[in-house]
């Protein structure tokens, strides 16, 4: 499904992927983590298609992402939500448009089927009274759910989510990740999920990869990578737990 072999990106004089590799199967949860600065989050836009490699493989569904043209790229981002850092919604648009601005870029959809698609993401993150908010109303985990919903009105089959827990308490960073799962777990979706909390990682992956300098530490599931005899996996996670 996802597939990087030997990646390498440099931003002038800093080298920030070095020859990584990593697959991710159809139907896996893959959650990646590291230090910070790391540059995890750059793993994601690659994959997506935002930053181009300087040298290395990078296909998603078997295509070479970094060749397709423009049309070939919407066409596969189309199968690709992204659930940004910080929810990226547009202030001046109501939870019913920001949700459904994918469907009308993307698809010839009526505005009836629009209307309906957007009720049926809003009630699987449990946002059904939301429609008419605007962002500004909203809570952060609020914020957070309805970048969710718009991730998945396209229905995708690839989800990737770039730290979903940041800037949340506890409390919300716990329902997030358990709603991460049951999406998962419902709508059986590829995700690749980049995060800082190990709490999250135990919940929704079925393998763990531990990034640092450029390249891939490890990548096992939850219980063997606490296990690891690797000093730097045990240094990492000890922090982490």
């Amino acid at each position: 499904m996802i597939h990087l072999k030997d990646v390498h990106k440099s931003f002038g004089s800093q080298h920030v992927l070095d020859g990584l590799s990593f697959d991710v199967a159809e139907g896996e949860s893959l959650v990646i983590m590291g230090p910070s600065g790391a540059g995890k989050s750059v793993i994601l836009k690659h994959i997506i298609g935002l930053l181009n490699p300087d040298s290395g493989v990078i296909e998603v569904e078997g295509l070479s992402v970094p060749d397709l043209d423009a049309r070939s790229m919407r066409g596969l981002r189309r199968n690709m939500g992204y659930l940004f850092q910080h929810a990226a919604l547009i202030n001046w648009l109501s939870v019913f448009e920001n949700i459904a601005l994918p469907l009308r870029e993307t698809t010839s959809m009526s505005e009836a089927e629009i209307k309906e698609k957007v009720g049926e993401v809003l009630a699987l993150v449990h946002l059904e009274t939301a429609n008419e908010k605007f962002p500004s109303e909203l809570s952060g985990g609020m914020q957070k759910r309805v970048g969710l919903a718009r991730a998945l009105v396209t229905d995708p089959g690839i989800i990737l989510y770039d730290e979903p827990e940041a800037g949340l308490d506890p409390e919300m960073s716990h329902s997030i990740s358990r709603m991460m799962l049951e999406l998962h777990q419902e709508l059986n979706t590829t995700s690749v999920t980049v995060t800082h909390s190990w709490r999250c990682a135990r919940m929704v992956a079925d393998r763990v990869a531990l990034f640092e300098k450029g390249k891939l530490v490890i990548a096992a599931p939850p219980a063997e990578i606490l296990s690891s005899p690797i000093p730097r996996v045990q240094e990492f996670f000890n922090i982490e737990k």
